[in-house]
């Protein structure tokens, strides 16, 4: 019979049974058996990654569902990579920006069809120095400072508001030298607050960063903040809130490999998943090495049904 596994990250999910019930109410309606793995040992943990890639290598027919934030979805997309095991995921984070960019309806009902009557599509993965992967967006400086310093509670209880709350209070540090090198062309070198590197371009609350970034182009899309002064600032977050590009305050570079070195040690982040802070922080990407599912185009699911 059919396998599919569910990873579970409990955070922030105030009734666990019953989702757990509807993840095994739609794999027995589709014909597939459920198997439920919780995460509470953590989604780094060396024992999701041994029952991933143990999962991943049997045969038959599977199926992973991601049922949490870009955390869960990294950690499934670790050890699912280039294995042809599709990845269909429950957006149930913060941020949810790799499920926003493949389209996985926030619906539980609908998000659960999805996986299991959805289309496949080939999507890129990006890896850090020491092959750390992450599907969404990795960075050094001040997005990882925000990453770093938004409490818990307000993860969990604000969502995006809560980064948007506690970046108020790092804007005031300044900007660091910054050298980033693109396929290996000559370096760029700005006085920069951050440099994110994307494989998609949007952030929390659904608002664009990167402009046409992609997730199955094969390139990466690397932002240089480097506003100046609070106009610089207000300037920034009004194009980002529009959604268009803006010069001056942020440059917007394409690569398939970026290397970044800062004058100083700096918080980093892959995916909302804090490293130690570091001078570097260099990314590759590997094109279409993720499948996943997405919903069918043109067949909208009814509410309430599987």
């Amino acid at each position: 019979m059919r396998q599919a596994l569910f990873v579970i990250s409990p955070a922030g999910i105030r009734h666990l049974h019953l989702l757990e019930e509807h993840c095994r109410e739609a794999a027995a309606a589709y014909g597939w058996r459920p198997e439920l793995l919780v995460t509470t040992e953590g989604e780094r943990s060396a024992e999701l990654h041994h029952d991933l890639s143990s999962y991943a290598r049997q045969g038959g027919e599977k199926l992973v569902f991601a049922v949490g934030g870009d955390g869960t979805v990294r950690a499934c997309a670790h050890d699912l990579a280039r294995s042809g095991v599709p990845l269909s995921i429950v957006p149930r984070g913060t941020a949810n920006l790799f499920a926003k960019a493949i389209g996985a309806p926030v619906d539980l009902r609908q998000a659960l069809r999805a996986g299991f009557a959805g289309e496949e599509r080939w999507v890129d993965m990006a890896f850090a120095g020491g092959g750390q992967p992450f599907v969404a967006m990795g960075g050094i400086g001040l997005d990882a400072a925000v990453v770093e310093a938004t409490p818990r509670f307000f993860k969990e209880h604000l969502g995006w508001l809560g980064y948007a709350a506690t970046s108020l209070g790092q804007v005031v540090h300044p900007g660091t030298s910054m050298t980033v090198r693109l396929d290996g062309r000559e370096p760029v070198v700005r006085r920069a607050y951050a440099v994110v590197v994307g494989n998609v371009g949007i952030l929390p609350g659904g608002f664009t960063l990167l402009p046409g970034a992609s997730i199955d182009d094969g390139l990466l899309d690397v932002g240089v903040l480097q506003p100046r002064g609070l106009a610089g600032w207000l300037s920034l977050a009004r194009h980002v809130v529009a959604g268009t590009e803006v010069s001056g305050h942020f440059e917007h570079f394409q690569a398939s490999k970026v290397e970044i070195c800062a004058d100083e040690e700096l918080p980093r982040q892959l995916d909302g998943d804090l490293l130690p802070h570091g001078r570097c922080l260099s990314v590759e990407v590997a094109g279409r090495a993720l499948l996943v599912r997405v919903p069918r185009r043109g067949i909208p699911a009814a509410p309430g049904t599987f």
